[in-house]
């Protein structure tokens, strides 16, 4: 009984942060931030990419992050292993190591995956509409190896304002000395 009722919050839980979600995400290109889709960007970020064949990917990434990174999938929310890691240390991508969130920018968010307010570098993130599933946010992609990460929403904390919420499948941690 216990677990049933444990599996319903959870339920309800995820529901309301979907919902929160949508809700603030609708409008995002737009708003104060300011965050456009930038894949058309002949920028430096552009130009060091890795390219490998679906084959190459699937040979070097285990199946998980295979779906995340190559086929956009998402992990279930409160799964992943880094959701509720606050450890010292770097988040990078898992396809090819480019470093991407600094864990002194991770927060807690309640919404189940790892959560940022900024990028080490915003050169190293591309930004993607991204209108799947009836909805509109912006989707976050590796700029080295175009990797999916996950999306960016406009309910962030200060001094951004912004979420990175980021598939802990996308990243490896590297953890440092304090």
């Amino acid at each position: 009984m216990l677990k049933i009722f444990l599996l319903a919050l959870l339920g309800i839980a995820v529901v309301i942060s979907l919902n929160h979600s949508i809700k603030n995400s609708n409008n995002l290109p737009q708003i104060k931030h300011n965050i456009s889709d930038s894949t058309k960007s002949k920028g430096k970020n552009m130009s060091d990419k890795i390219i490998k064949s679906d084959e190459e990917w699937k040979k070097e990434l285990t199946p998980e992050q295979y779906k995340i990174l190559r086929e956009k999938g998402t992990e279930r929310a409160f799964t992943g292993k880094y959701w509720n890691n606050f450890e010292y240390g770097t988040y990078v991508c898992a396809a090819c190591g480019t470093p991407l969130f600094e864990s002194d920018t991770k927060f807690e968010s309640s919404c189940g995956w790892p959560s940022y307010f900024e990028p080490i570098d915003s050169s190293r993130i591309i930004y993607k509409e991204d209108k799947s599933y009836g909805m509109t946010r912006t989707e976050v992609i590796c700029a080295k190896c175009g990797g999916h990460l996950g999306h960016v929403f406009d309910d962030g904390p200060p001094p951004t304002g912004l979420r990175y919420c980021i598939n802990s499948g996308s990243m490896k941690f590297i953890k440092k000395e304090k």
